[in-house]
């Protein structure tokens, strides 16, 4: 007798099939020799102000700049971990980066700055479909923000922070410490990842990136 497979049982298998993640190592935990360096003015080498010590990143904040993987990624969830070397500043995550630029790329950002943690920030003149100006602004603003959904929920200077960052065919989702605070929809399918200088030092472990097809 001839077995009928039911047609739900067999999309759970395409679907699974056509769906695979793949872990990305972005961070070896020992150097930053896969990410680029940008200073703003070039002030100063990277190396002073990018550095690594027992697997975490610490990013000096001043000059302003950042630094950004060799690769562009397309599909994917990046999970990292970050907090404030000293007291509370201002960073941020930037993904989807189309044009790497001095000191400020095209590409978006999770924004870091303490009690702002879960802005998306638009740079270097990229786009948002959600961004809409605020109401009496005729002019769209150098730096774009559109708000993170629920109030702050930042741990304290010196204790560890958790972002989620997910982005699906230009999808994008943001949580801090496993909440949802923002989500947004770019035309920019791909891009760098960096992670920003900006303000005072801050620190950042456990980077892992998954990759789906």
């Amino acid at each position: 007798m001839k077995k009928i497979i039911p047609l739900t049982f067999l999309s759970v298998i395409i679907w699974f099939g056509g769906c695979t993640r793949n872990s990305t190592q972005i961070f070896n935990g020992k150097d930053l020799s896969n990410w680029h360096f940008v200073v703003e003015n070039d002030a100063v080498n990277g190396e002073e102000v990018y550095s690594v010590d027992k697997g975490i990143i610490t990013v000096k904040g001043d000059p302003l700049g950042y630094m950004y993987t060799a690769e562009k990624y397309r599909n994917f969830t990046l999970e990292l971990e970050y907090r404030w070397a000293g007291e509370e500043s201002n960073s941020g995550i930037f993904f989807l980066i189309e044009e790497p630029a001095n000191p400020f790329p095209r590409g978006i950002e999770c924004q870091l700055k303490a009690g702002q943690a879960g802005d998306l920030v638009l740079l270097g003149g990229s786009d948002l479909n959600e961004y809409q100006l605020p109401e009496g602004i005729t002019e769209r603003p150098a730096f774009p923000v559109i708000p993170k959904k629920k109030p702050s929920n930042e741990k304290p200077a010196g204790e560890w922070n958790s972002i989620r960052i997910n982005v699906e065919e230009g999808t994008i989702s943001i949580s801090v410490n496993g909440l949802p605070q923002n989500s947004a929809t770019s035309e920019a399918k791909e891009g760098h990842i960096g992670l920003q200088s900006e303000g005072k030092a801050i620190q950042f472990r456990n980077l892992v990136l998954q990759e789906r097809n």
